[in-house]
């Protein structure tokens, strides 16, 4: 049996995976792409990542934070081909729970031109930092999305996110799921995690210590031996 491809799909920035720093899933086929531009759905994200996968017919799909729930929207179909499941940092509905901080992102996803650039995104880089994120700093969280994310695709983003919600649908999804969890995560919090071991039939965690939000960023190669360790188990 051929290796099946790994999929990464992207997070809220919408940008592609750096596949060169994710060394220890070197030997394997692996794809990547950018989300689509002012998508407020996730449903319609997921029907773009379909056509991303429609010529494999064996592949596994890794999904990062806004990722992984683009993922989750597409391995709830039960869609052919599909091998595995890998979630880092995700959420299986709106993982916030603060109707401030609702409030507060629906304020920034409207936001435009400077006060976009200097106000939402030094916010949200804020949001995603961790003590334990080394020297990936909040600079480098911030120019990601300066140069990947206009602000009326961060806009419908935040739409996106604050109407998700495959809770009722996790039960769906029939093959081996790992949940990547950083063990310090402001932005996303320790719930949803356990919502979607608890609801998906055969899942299991790994919570990386010392890591953030932005592991795959700060820390690529535990990140990439992490999903390795749950690939050869589940793919073979």
């Amino acid at each position: 049996m051929s290796e099946p491809t790994l999929v990464f799909v992207p997070c809220f920035s919408g940008a592609p995976w750096d596949l060169a720093r994710l060394t220890p899933l070197a030997h394997r086929p692996l794809r990547t792409f950018r989300l689509p531009e002012g998508v407020d759905d996730v449903e319609a994200y997921a029907d773009f990542l379909a056509e991303q996968v429609a010529d494999l017919t064996d592949y596994v799909l890794v999904g990062d934070s806004f990722g992984a729930a683009i993922a989750l929207a597409l391995a709830v179909r039960q869609p052919a081909g599909l091998r595995a499941l890998v979630m880092s940092g995700g959420f299986a509905a709106n993982p916030v729970s603060s109707p401030l901080w609702r409030g507060a992102m629906r304020i920034m996803g409207r936001l435009r031109g400077g006060a976009y650039r200097e106000l939402v995104l030094r916010t949200h880089a804020r949001r995603l930092a961790s003590p334990h994120d080394g020297a990936w700093t909040t600079v480098d969280s911030r120019a990601l999305f300066l140069d990947n994310t206009p602000a009326e695709s961060f806009g419908a983003r935040v739409t996106a996110v604050l109407a998700a919600d495959y809770r009722d649908r996790l039960d769906r999804v029939r093959v081996p799921a790992l949940v990547l969890t950083p063990a310090h995560d402001v932005l996303i919090g320790t719930e949803a995690a356990a919502i979607m071991v608890n609801g998906l039939p055969d899942a299991r965690e790994v919570v990386l210590d010392r890591t953030g939000h932005m592991f795959r960023f700060s820390h690529p190669e535990a990140y990439a031996r992490a999903v390795e360790e749950f690939l050869i188990d589940a793919t073979r």
